[in-house]
């Protein structure tokens, strides 16, 4: 359902089963992570004595059952989002939004809390949306993406999709900064053409999706084409949703025709291929 479509009173309604995870905790200081856990559910006129119950099942939930009665002050950052996780459970949520919720941590924490996000992801059966400009993160936690760009959505799909093959120059932006996109630093400052030139470089990036990624291609290539110079310019192999994605920059020095055919062959291949 369309929430701005909603009027006031139903959309405060709706806002009770939506739950936010801060970037930088927001926790009240004076309180005990217990009481932390409580406020909300105190907001919502729950007696004491069940909101207490409850905190503790959330705080037991994220790992924090033995912090109850210590302060924000005396915890370390990852355990502060742990707490800021309790709390935005309390209400029986089914909508949690992380805002930048893992950007204040570092690269250990991180780990353990998009891990502590995805198990309550799957048994609590909630809908998480995440808010973050850090691919690392929508790639190890997400299922869908929408790229946003002065705030209207430029692309969306599955991560797989968006993340082998952005099509938006902002996506492609973003896609960089976990495999390479640009020419390999000793082409960059030279002249680049899409045909082929004597004595010139060819470029190619191929892009390996599933089960392509584990054939030796490169390997093929060599034997078939054994007058080529093939040199490897750049490497990458990662999973995304379970799935292989390589992506591999490589450099073709030899005649025309046999050029042609080593990109033919290529092509009728199960990878992406492209000139640089």
């Amino acid at each position: 359902r369309a929430l701005g479509g909603l009027k006031e009173k139903e959309l405060r309604k709706q806002r009770e089963q939506i739950g936010m995870i801060f970037q930088h905790f927001n926790l009240l200081m004076q309180k005990s992570v217990l009481e932390n856990v409580c406020f909300p559910m105190y907001i919502q006129g729950k007696k004491k004595k069940e909101a207490r119950e409850k905190a503790e099942e959330l705080l037991e939930i994220v790992g924090l059952k033995e912090k109850a009665n210590a302060f924000p002050s005396q915890l370390s950052g990852g355990q502060k989002q742990r707490v800021g996780i309790a709390r935005a459970l309390a209400n029986d949520t089914k909508v949690l939004l992380c805002d930048e919720a893992t950007s204040a941590l570092d690269p250990q924490t991180t780990k353990a809390i998009l891990e502590l996000i995805r198990d309550i992801n799957k048994k609590l059966q909630l809908t998480v949306v995440v808010i973050t400009h850090e691919m690392q993160v929508i790639k190890d936690l997400c299922d869908k993406v929408a790229v946003l760009d002065h705030g209207v959505i430029a692309e969306n799909g599955t991560v797989l999709e968006i993340f082998t093959n952005p099509k938006e120059p902002i996506t492609k932006e973003f896609m960089s900064v976990l495999s390479s996109n640009e020419l390999p630093a000793a082409y960059r400052n030279g002249k680049v053409h899409k045909e082929y030139i004597k004595d010139a470089t060819m470029l190619l990036r191929l892009t390996f999706i599933g089960e392509s990624a584990d054939n030796p291609v490169i390997a093929g290539l060599i034997r078939k084409f054994p007058e080529l110079d093939i040199s490897i310019l750049f490497g990458d192999l990662s999973q995304i949703q379970m799935v292989q994605f390589g992506r591999m920059i490589i450099g073709l020095d030899g005649k025309e025709d046999q050029i042609k055919d080593a990109i033919k062959s290529l092509m009728e291949q199960d990878l992406k291929v492209e000139v640089i």
